[in-house]
């Protein structure tokens, strides 16, 4: 077997130049005892959690491979459940900031989550228009819902009942009652996706937002509510208000459907509320209190209302009634007296518009005990803005009480550079330049720029040069971080720039069909006595066509220059004259490199391919399909023929121009990826996205051995392949409205197939036991009987013991569907051992719930094994005994706790009544010795 060669591979370092992904939404989350100070927010794969005052990211909870699309805190404020692309959820822990559970049930992008508000339990909606009900706290899924056509956008539980509320893009809301597990009332009353849910006034009224400028109010009532004949009149026609729409066309379709199915909750439509948003509903939520309603559009405003509780709608009522009574006494005494109402803009008011400096994607809300309400906003633009609104103002206004800008562009960034010592970075976008530290990934210097194209460090490291799209090259300093010097290069954008290798001077290639070569020079300044840095135009090469991009050859003998005709010219950089003309590539090259010793130049193209061609003949000598998109950036690795490009499709590629091989893929970002940077020194590349982020990978010292590469990318494709296979089907189950929550992953099959081998080995031990015994009795002897070495790991336990450890090791969440793929062939032996283990009284809960889960997939073919009719009789027994048993403890415990709180209760009564004796007494004091003093001064 020959040498092979070897490359070292590169991994990711850092991510960084992000502070908020506005795929996903903001929350509120309490951190270190405080409410209303902390939030978390998507960033790419992970979640950032920032400290508003001091605009720091204090925690990062780290995610896998998929982006965050959606985010929900538990009611205890400790746990943060993030939904991801793939549609798993992953349950943390703010406190240590690890992942405590994996939910895996949906098939796309989860969309909705919800605690209810015990936090025991979490809904999920996701764009497989599945809603799934998960329990925290056994960490499995009980249930899936199926009934919406499209992406489910809010799920709600109602706290009075064991109800749940779904809304979806298919413009249906749906009520589900959680009991029986089914959807008994729709709501038909939207034209258009429902794209927003609340809950107000206690759970009595829902308000929906959808793609029109109208919030519509519905009324719930129970129908235990609505039947009952002691309720006064004016209670069950409340609702039909003076200031709400009249019934609609919409209304009639409603009360038509609504005829059958009057069952638990009558839900009625009772007005809208008009926003002064044209747009549909992006989000829609309240706070926690239910006493603050907010949404916004796709522009840059948020409107706050401010919900009424009963007392106030009480205390209102009766003004208006004295209102009422004092016109009617004034106007005639025979008019009969009106029934008094309030109207639906009465009850919910708009109290201010926040306008944010840029569009909204997401808010959250919370009214703080001093009666303030803070108000987060997630932009569009990699920015997070805090509002505080006074409500005690007699016009509440919003204050902007912070913004967290530092950690990253406005706009995408369209080109990076490395410094000649590999320490800073340089990232450049529409709106500024930015410096970052590699090492701190910190910013350290940002400065206001036009548009940027392309960019440089100026030899030496102290000024950068930007070339922008109106044509521009902009030179800054990078002490005073100030623009030294703007010149006009080109009529058009300025494409692409690079430096000559003698580091006199740099060539730029510019939309005006042109190509100019500059020189640096020093210049008297004007405002000191010093010499500055300024660049001076010495030459130009005029072309056919738009130049895309410019590169020297190492021994500056030779210039490339990629135009708009797909062809890349090449010329002597002495003459000008025509040297190459590489043709082949079907759309234009945006990028290329030409490697260390000039042999080579490899060029990149919107074509999806990767040419390298030999600089001598300019022959191709290899054309590479590199990238499922437009291959945007390509540069070589500093003294090798290793080169990384860059695509639309998301993805870093690493090749080796020699052997024209793929060496490895670097994954991370989640969108088009524009641009990159090698560092002069080959161990750092950094990159730039669509997605907002900057990510910095580092060459490791692993070794990467391409065999084993292809390898791992297979096992990949395989493990991805599974889960997108059929789901096991239930004997006897229909696809009806429910189902299972659980999904088949590679995770689950791997569970599977360890259960599959503890039952073998059990078998095996267990024959192998028999065979001893009977040579035993044969020799009439003890013989010494060999432990199984996996036993012996495990402390020398018995091989049904050893079932039951696998067993305990299977993941909550993954259970049900490891039972699932499990053959029929190894059920009986596990019910055996059920029996065995319930009657030691080990494990019960996790045992009665496989067994009962067994029972219902396998019933036709566990009944008719008469094998198995005794196994399942003393199941019957030890089951009931052992389940009654533990049921006896909880309660006995239950009671025992619900005494000691008692107990406690009663204590802190007593205390507070002698604080607020203590506190009576203090005022009492305070008041006589003011009046004294007010006795004297008289």
């Amino acid at each position: 077997m020959g040498l092979t060669r070897q490359y070292l591979r590169y991994g990711p370092a850092a991510l960084f130049g992000l502070v908020a992904s506005a795929r996903a939404g903001v929350a509120f989350v309490a951190l270190r005892g405080e409410r209303g100070r902390y939030v978390a927010v998507p960033a790419c794969e992970h979640v950032f959690v920032w400290d508003t005052r001091k605009g720091e990211k204090v925690l990062i909870l780290k995610g896998l491979k998929q982006e965050v699309s959606c985010l929900c805190p538990s009611p205890d404020g400790l746990h943060l459940a993030v939904g991801y692309e793939d549609g798993s959820i992953r349950v943390f822990n703010l406190l240590s900031g690890e992942v405590n559970i994996t939910f895996n049930g949906h098939k796309a992008a989860v969309t909705a989550l919800q605690y209810d508000h015990l936090g025991g339990r979490l809904v999920s909606g996701s764009k497989d228009t599945e809603v799934i009900v998960w329990d925290v706290i056994n960490e499995s899924g009980l249930y899936r819902l199926r009934g919406h056509k499209d992406a489910v956008t809010q799920a709600l539980f109602l706290k009075e009942k064991n109800l749940l509320v779904t809304s979806g893009k298919d413009t249906l809301v749906k009520w589900w009652d959680l009991d029986t597990q089914h959807c008994f009332k729709t709501l038909v009353g939207h034209r258009t996706e429902v794209w927003g849910m609340a809950l107000l006034s206690k759970e009595k009224r829902l308000i929906t937002g959808s793609a029109d400028s109208e919030l519509r109010v519905w009324d719930i009532m129970y129908i235990e509510e609505v039947k009952d004949p002691d309720e006064p009149e004016s209670k069950k026609s409340k609702g039909s208000s003076p200031g709400a729409e009249g019934n609609t066309e919409e209304d009639e379709t409603l009360e038509l459907d609504e005829q059958p199915e009057e069952r638990i909750v009558k839900c009625s439509k009772v007005g809208s509320i008009v926003r002064e948003g044209r747009d549909r509903v992006v989000t829609l939520a309240t706070d926690r209190m239910g006493k603050f309603l907010a949404c916004h559009g796709t522009d840059a405003v948020l409107e706050v209302f401010s919900v009424l509780s009963e007392e106030e709608v009480q205390k209102k009522l009766e003004k208006k009634r004295k209102k009422a009574k004092k016109k009617a006494k004034q106007s005639s005494e025979e008019e009969p007296e009106r029934s008094v109402e309030l109207s639906l803009q009465e009850e919910i008011q708009r109290v201010t518009n926040v306008k944010a400096s840029s569009k909204i994607k997401s808010f959250d809300l919370i009214l703080s005990p001093k009666g303030e309400l803070k108000i987060v906003l997630l932009l569009q633009n990699n920015v997070i803005e805090s509002y505080n609104l006074d409500l005690s103002a007699q016009v509440p206004q919003a204050v902007r009480a912070s913004k967290i800008t530092i950690g990253g562009h406005r706009s995408d960034v369209r080109t990076l550079a490395f410094s000649s010592d590999n320490i800073a970075i340089l990232s450049a976008a529409a709106e500024s330049v930015k410096i970052w530290n590699r090492s701190t990934l910190q910013c350290i210097r940002t400065m206001d720029c036009e548009y940027a194209l392309c960019s440089l460090f100026v030899p030496g490291d102290r000024q950068v040069i930007i070339g922008t799209k109106t044509g521009k090259l902009q030179l800054y300093d990078l002490a005073s971080g100030s623009l030294i010097e703007t010149l006009n290069a080109h009529d058009g954008a300025v494409w692409s720039i690079a430096l000559s290798p003698d580091q006199r001077g740099f060539v730029t290639g510019g939309a005006d069909k042109c190509v100019k070569f500059w020189e640096f020079e020093l210049v008297k300044d004007e405002k000191s006595v010093q010499k500055r840095l300024s660049m001076k135009h010495v030459r130009v090469l005029q072309l056919d066509e738009d130049v895309l991009c410019v590169r020297y050859s190492p021994n500056q003998k030779l210039l490339a220059v990629s135009l708009l005709d797909c062809t890349v010219k090449i010329f002597y950089v002495d003459t000008l004259k025509f040297f190459l003309s590489l043709y082949g590539h079907k759309l234009p090259v945006l990028c290329m490199d030409i490697c260390h010793d000039g042999t080579l130049i490899a060029t990149g193209s919107a074509d999806r391919n990767v040419k390298i061609w030999g600089l001598d003949f300019g022959d191709c000598h290899r054309s590479l399909f590199a990238h499922d998109d437009s291959v945007m950036y390509l540069q070589f690795v500093p003294k090798s023929h290793l080169f990384f490009t860059a695509g639309k499709d998301s993805k870093i590629k690493q090749w080796d121009a020699d052997k024209f091989e793929h060496i490895q893929t670097l994954e991370g970002h989640h969108q088009e990826v524009w641009c990159l940077a090698l560092s002069p020194n080959g161990d750092y590349v950094v990159s730039a996205s669509h997605d907002k982020s900057l990510r910095l990978w580092e060459r490791t010292r692993e070794p990467l051995i391409l065999e084993e590469e292809r390898e791992m990318q297979r096992e990949a494709e395989y493990e991805e392949s599974v889960a997108k296979e059929e789901q096991p089907v239930v004997a006897g189950e229909t696809q009806g409205e429910t189902g299972l929550a659980g999904k088949k992953t590679i995770e689950t099959i791997k569970a599977a197939e360890r259960i599959m081998e503890a039952i073998e080995l059990y078998r095996e031990e267990t024959a192998k036991l028999k065979e001893h015994n009977a040579i035993c009795k044969a020799a009439g002897k003890e013989v010494p009987f060999p432990v199984n070495p996996i036993l012996r790991a495990y402390g020398n336990i018995t091989p049904s013991a050893y079932v039951l450890e696998v067993f305990k090791k299977v993941k909550s969440s993954e259970l049900e569907e490891s039972l699932l793929v499990l053959p029929f062939s190894y059920v009986p032996d596990l019910l055996k051992l059920f029996n065995e283990y319930i009657h030691l009284g080990s494990d019960v809960e996790l045992l009665c719930r496989a067994l009962l889960f067994l029972l219902k997939i396998h019933f036709g073919q566990i009944t008719g094994n008469h094998m198995l009719v005794t196994v399942i009789e003393n199941l019957k027994k030890t089951t009931i005994s052992r389940v009654s048993e533990a049921r006896d403890m909880l309660g006995f415990n239950m009671a025992g706790l619900q005494f000691l709180k008692r107990e406690i209760e009663a204590k802190d009564e007593v205390t507070f009544f002698a604080d607020a004796t203590e506190r009576f007494e203090e005022k009492k004091r305070k008041r006589k010795k003011k009046e004294k003093m007010v006795l004297a001064v008289l």
